[in-house]
C-alpha cells in the first residue's frame, strides 16, 4: 500500500492514518488517526528542524523557529494535501460533503501519515514522506508569520470582550554584544507563550507567532 512515494510494509498503519474521526463515528470498531497524528506532529517538527538547521547555517534560533512554524503550519500542510490529491484517499463518513481545501482534517491526516511511516520504517521512511510534501519555509501571504504581532492584536480584539496582548520582558542574558532577550506574551482567554531572540522586537514577534500557532 503506497502513498507519497512510500510503500508501507504494514498497510494497516496507512489505513489507520487515513481514517478520520468522522469515519469512526459510523464504525466505532475501527481506530481513527488521532494517535498517529500525535506522533506525526513530533516527527514533522523534527524533520523540519533538521532540514532548516542544515540548510540555514547562519540563521538565528528565532529565524529558524519562525521558518519551522511557517513550514509545518496547517495552511502549509493543507496546501500539500491538495497538491498531492489526499482527499480521494481519506476514509470519511458516508454522505460527507466536500470539505474546503483548508479543512484541518487534511493537515491532521498528513501528520498521521508521517507518524505511520515512522512506525513502519523509521526515520528513513518518514523522511521520504516528508520530502514528498515539498513544504516551503519561505511561503508568504500568511499574516500569522508575516506580521505575528498584528495578527495577534486582531485576534485578541475580536474576542468577547475584546482583549489585548501583554508583552513582558522576562530576562536579558548573554554578553553585551550578543544579548538574548526572553519575552512572554499573554492574552486572557488564549494563554501565554515564551520566546528568546537576539533583539527585544524579534522576541516579541516570535512569542506572538508561537501563541497564535
Amino acid at each position: 500500500m503506497e502513498i507519497f512515494g512510500y510503500e508501507f510494509q504494514n498497510p494497516a498503519l496507512l489505513e489507520e492514518a487515513l481514517t478520520t474521526p468522522a469515519y469512526r463515528m459510523e464504525k466505532p470498531d475501527v481506530r481513527d488517526n488521532q494517535r498517529l497524528e500525535f506522533l506525526g506532529d513530533a516527527v514533522l517538527g523534527l524533520l523540519a528542524a533538521d532540514m532548516l538547521y542544515a540548510s540555514n547555517p547562519r540563521a538565528s534560533e528565532g529565524s529558524l523557529t519562525v521558518k519551522r512554524m511557517r513550514m509545518v503550519s496547517s495552511a502549509a500542510l493543507c496546501e500539500a494535501a491538495s497538491r498531492l490529491g489526499l482527499a480521494s484517499r481519506l476514509r470519511l463518513n458516508k454522505g460527507a460533503s466536500a470539505m474546503p481545501k483548508t479543512a484541518k482534517t487534511f493537515a491532521d491526516a498528513i501528520e498521521a501519515i508521517l507518524g505511520a511511516a515512522w512506525l513502519d520504517g523509521g526515520l528513513d521512511a518518514a523522511r521520504r514522506v516528508f520530502e514528498a510534501l515539498s513544504l516551503s519555509p519561505d511561503a508568504s501571504g500568511n499574516t500569522v508569520f508575516d506580521n505575528p504581532k498584528g495578527a495577534l492584536q486582531i485576534k485578541a480584539q475580536s474576542m468577547t470582550p475584546p482583549r489585548r496582548p501583554v508583552y513582558t520582558l522576562v530576562k536579558t542574558a548573554g554578553k553585551s554584544h550578543e544579548p538574548v532577550f526572553t519575552v512572554k506574551v499573554e492574552v486572557e482567554g488564549l494563554g501565554e507563550a515564551f520566546a528568546e531572540a537576539g533583539s527585544h522586537k524579534e522576541a516579541e514577534a516570535l512569542a506572538a507567532a508561537k501563541l497564535l500557532s
